[in-house]
């Protein structure tokens, strides 16, 4: 049942809207009476979600008959609720739209941000950050000018949620500041206990489960003592989150079903999705497959239900780990697929764009900020020295001279922060470049990743309907391995570039000896190399030390030999040297392949040039892996170039810094 609070709220609206129809001049378009019937249809949204459908649409339909515009739009807000509750995406931004134009030809601000703040929750349920973020944007603007305080807490932590989607945690936290302070303006504790839950959850993705406890803990402190139970239920939950990322199952199922429990009197399915997933979870780590996979399964048809992508996103993660493990690879692939598709739909690059943009007008404004709190600073230093001046009637060549002082520091001032503007906006510059590079670069990689696993899809399909024999079947088999391998070594190239571009490739030196990394990945190629009859041989002595990051030079290294491989015909030879250098060690890969032309050598290392070619026997390539080992090796201190001839060969060229120099600085 609700909690004691909100149930006393209910039953005692029902009882005003009694008393009211019996009392002898009792008119139905009241509009008291009306706003009545849309209050009690918020209070039961989620324990009678039908009879919020009903009141909502009793009082739109007194309100127009009493042409009431208040009525009107708090009953198009109702009917936008319950839509959004039963997955209806359309129908529930259609009367938020209508809601919202209503109440902003009122001026209503109080309900208009009200109505904005659940069209833009929608949009994130139908996963279009995009939108969601500009409609809070809007919202938070608004509440500031008009001192919503309230309506501005729960934007703001409306907009952290975006951030946690994204695994944005360090921004999502910054957001989370900002309302823990406008919290503690208001001096609600249920608003507290509510952001404490949110934080908790968000400590629990950080993996920093101490703080993430602590916050739980605070947080159902509050919600049990106001008896708000649906986020009762959901600080129960995100107990049980944190308990199942400490590998504490039993606990964590324990917390999981506190909150079932609550969820037997509520009618709130999106509450009920992480709940039952996070049960699966839970047994799945008890080894408990068949009840894992039935608590996933109902948390998966719920999401689906609803249209509520994350939701879905989740549990086919979980599913496919429930089938995978019971070797159902058929359905494992199927629900790994629909995790795929909803993550690229999830994390699309206008998203991240749109977030990233505000990201950096944040830091940008607070830049601005401080420089202008420095210029009044400045203004009022200059002011106290001519007050001073005047004050002990300084004779006039002082005063002159202060003045002409104060505009030489203005002058200074005003120097100082057009120079620091413009370094903002080369910033600016930089960022969008960066952003552009980034977008194309991704382009490429879905192209070229696009054909051999649509290739590898269209034959396990005909498989699947019987359309091929299991002998035709085995047949493909050699060339669905070489597709998955060619994958395989385009994401590693992928995650190491995407690690380097997004995240700052951090350079961790030490000496490595370069013959061990050569020998490994010939080891590691020579599967390739035997079937082409290729012969790869190795001339490094055992002395050939450099001062760089192992990992990073073995990418180089094992990008280096696979072109080489790739563009070499049957029954060749690559030859791998490296000469020693007064401060550094030349190394070189020569291959007896295709070799290049004049102008493909170029632009090979040009930036963002893409030369994207096929190899003797068709094997593909993005254009990717030479621009990852250009940037590996030159943040290793080193220099990388080729020399070709078109039908001979091609020697590629790198140099990487000697270890007995970086002892001696040491020292």
């Amino acid at each position: 049942m609700p909690g004691i609070a909100q149930h006393e709220k209910q039953n005692e609206l029902q009882a005003q809207i009694r008393n009211l129809r019996n009392t002898e001049n009792f008119q139905e378009i009241d509009t008291v009476y009306i706003d009545l019937l849309n209050e009690l249809g918020t209070e039961i949204r989620f324990y009678k979600v039908d009879s919020l459908l009903s009141l909502s649409k009793e009082a739109l339909r007194l309100s127009q008959k009493a042409a009431y515009v208040p009525g009107q739009s708090k009953s198009y807000l109702g009917l936008g609720n319950y839509y959004s509750d039963k997955g209806t995406r359309v129908a529930a931004i259609n009367n938020f739209t209508k809601a919202l134009i209503l109440a902003k030809n009122m001026d209503d601000c109080q309900l208009s941000l009200r109505i904005m703040n659940n069209l833009a929750t929608e949009y994130s349920f139908k996963g279009d950050y995009a939108k969601a973020l500009n409609l809070f944007l809007e919202g938070i603007e608004m509440a500031e000018k008009k001192g919503e305080t309230e309506m501005l807490s729960i934007m703001n932590e409306n907009i952290a949620g975006l951030y946690a989607s994204q695994n944005d945690f360090d921004q999502a936290l910054e957001f989370y500041k900002k309302v823990t302070k406008l919290n503690d303006e208001i001096a609600d504790d249920v608003n507290i206990g509510k952001t404490m839950s949110n934080i908790a959850s968000l400590y629990a993705d950080m993996g920093k489960l101490d703080y993430a406890m602590f916050s739980i803990n605070r947080g159902i402190g509050i919600l049990e003592e106001n008896k708000v139970m649906d986020w009762l239920a959901y600080a129960y939950e995100i107990k049980g989150k944190i308990y199942l990322k400490q590998e504490k199952f039993q606990w964590a199922l324990y917390w999981y079903r506190q909150g079932e429990l609550l969820h037997e009197d509520l009618e709130d399915d999106r509450g009920k999705i992480d709940l039952y997933n996070g049960i699966a979870e839970a047994y799945f780590g008890q080894g408990k497959d068949s009840l894992s996979q039935e608590y996933a399964m109902d948390a998966f048809d719920i999401s689906n239900r609803i249209k509520f992508l994350e939701g879905t996103q989740k549990c086919a993660k979980t599913l496919y780990n429930i089938n995978k493990k019971n070797k159902q690879y058929e359905k494992a692939l199927a629900f790994h697929e629909i995790y795929l598709t909803l993550s690229d739909t999830l994390h699309r690059n206008e998203n991240k764009k749109s977030l990233t943009l505000l990201k950096t007008r944040a830091e940008y404004d607070q830049q601005k900020v401080a420089l202008i709190e420095e210029n009044k600073k400045a203004l009022a230093k200059q002011r106290g020295l001519i007050y001073a001046a005047i004050i002990v009637l300084v004779i006039f060549a002082i005063i002159t001279f202060f003045i002409k002082r104060a505009e030489k520091i203005q002058k200074q001032l005003n120097k100082e922060l057009k120079a620091k503007k413009d370094k903002l906006e080369i910033q600016e510059v930089a960022l969008t470049d960066s952003n552009e590079t980034k977008t194309k670069l991704f382009s490429i990689i879905g192209h070229d990743l696009r054909g051999p696993i649509g290739a590898l899809q269209g034959l396990l399909q005909m498989y699947t309907d019987g359309e091929m024999s299991k002998s035709e079947f085995f047949e493909f088999l050699p060339k669905l391995k070489n597709d998955v391998d060619h994958i395989y070594f385009t994401l590693n190239n992928l995650l190491s570039w995407g690690n380097s571009q997004m995240n700052g490739s951090k350079i961790k030196p030490s000496v490595v000896t370069l013959e061990s990394l050569v020998d490994e990945n010939i080891n590691l190629l020579s599967e390739v190399a035997e079937s082409k009859s290729i012969k790869i041989v190795s001339e490094l002595t055992g002395h050939t030390m450099v001062w760089s990051d192992s990992n990073q030079i073995d990418i180089v290294i094992r990008n280096l030999i696979s072109n080489a491989l790739k563009f070499t015909p049957d029954n060749g030879m690559i030859t791998i040297n490296a000469r020693e250098k007064e401060d550094l060690w030349e190394v070189s890969i020569r291959d007896t392949g295709v070799g290049m032309d004049k102008m493909t050598v170029e632009k090979l290392f040009k930036k963002n040039a893409n030369v994207s070619t096929y190899g003797t026997n068709n094997e593909k390539g993005t254009g990717l892996g030479l621009s990852l080992c250009k940037e590996m090796v030159e943040k290793n201190g080193g220099s990388i170039w080729v020399e070709s001839t078109l039908r001979k060969g091609s020697t590629f060229f790198f140099t990487l810094p000697k270890a007995e120099n970086k002892y001696s600085q040491a020292s």
